[in-house]
């Protein structure tokens, strides 16, 4: 007498199946990585069984057929060695300038070319766009510090701290600058000299800026003025406030500085005009100091960086949001 060993019941199944009728497949590759579809036929009076989404499964379960993935880059290199890495003809990058400076690698974008419809293969070209790869510049601290104190009214000591804990900041006038001369050499100082013609200004030094805001004081006078007009005969009078310093003479102040900070984090330097002005209400004086055009820095920065990453990469650079791949 003979004695079989135990089965399991997945084993007895299996037997029990196979002295019935064999289950046949119906649909499905036998190279083991295909994704086509995976289908079953049960013996009589049993149904069909779709097991394409865990035939992919199984395929996928120890590697992938596609690369996707979305990386998150800390710097402008590494988003350029990343793309080098993957890139296809395929590869694109899009630029964003605004409202904040990015760059996205797209590997797998759509090939190049019109579409092509085949009825039972698709369009070769197309994809899914999904291996990405995002660059969001950073701004540097000291554009922050810059952008934050804008515009805003300062006190006294308020200002005075600001400037002199920033101090490495500023840039002293060239002597072109100081004298407002128009046969400036360098580019930049001829950007600035156009600067100062439009806001009718003249550039300080950082010295006399600090000395002013650790010793400024402020006397007004009031003056009258009366000016008639001969062919109407209209009289018009006004007031006029002066402000003065201690000796009396008028207060002759520089309306512009100069800055040299960067844009972005471990950026190249950008030189920006500052406007400075001040207001007297009462006893209280408020300083303002104002950056000219910063949006055009920002932007400067933002293309000369795009530009980095096109010429280091030598695949196509497109400004704006991509339809597919996106984040």
């Amino acid at each position: 007498m003979s004695h079989e060993a135990p089965k399991n019941i997945a084993e007895t199944i299996i037997t029990h199946m196979e002295r019935v009728r064999p289950i046949e497949v119906v649909s499905g590759s036998e190279h083991p990585d295909s994704t086509g579809p995976y289908i079953i036929a049960a013996p009589d009076g049993m149904r069909l069984h779709d097991l394409t989404k865990q035939h992919r499964e199984g395929v996928e379960a120890l590697k992938p057929l596609q690369r996707t993935g979305h990386a998150v880059l800390e710097d402008l290199d590494s988003l350029i060695a990343w793309t080098n890495r993957f890139k296809s003809e395929a590869t694109v990058l899009f630029g964003q300038i605004h409202p904040t400076p990015k760059l996205t690698a797209v590997i797998d974008y759509h090939g190049e070319g019109p579409s092509r419809i085949d009825p039972t293969e698709g369009d070769p070209t197309a994809s899914y766009a999904r291996h990405t790869g995002l660059y969001t510049f950073p701004v540097s601290e000291e554009w922050r510090r810059w952008t934050a104190i804008s515009g805003q009214p300062l006190t006294k000591d308020q200002f005075g701290e600001f400037i002199e804990e920033n101090a490495k900041d500023f840039l002293d006038p060239t002597p072109a600058l100081l004298n407002g001369l128009t046969d400036a050499s360098e580019a930049w100082e001829r950007c600035m000299t156009e600067i100062a013609a439009k806001v009718q200004g003249r550039f300080g030094q950082y010295a006399a800026l600090a000395q002013l805001s650790r010793n400024f004081q402020v006397y007004e006078t009031g003056q009258l003025q009366i000016s008639t007009n001969r062919d109407t005969g209209e009289t018009h009078v006004q007031f006029l406030d002066e402000h003065r310093g201690p000796d009396g003479a008028p207060l002759r102040l520089p309306n512009l500085f100069m800055i040299a900070i960067p844009v972005f984090e471990e950026g190249a330097l950008y030189r920006l005009a500052v406007r400075f002005r001040y207001r007297k209400a009462g006893a209280e004086v408020k300083f303002f100091a104002t950056l000219y055009n910063p949006e055009a820095a920002l932007r400067d920065a933002a293309r000369e960086a795009l530009a980095t990453a096109q010429e280091k990469t030598g695949v196509p650079l497109m400004i704006g949001k991509p339809e597919i791949g996106a984040r």
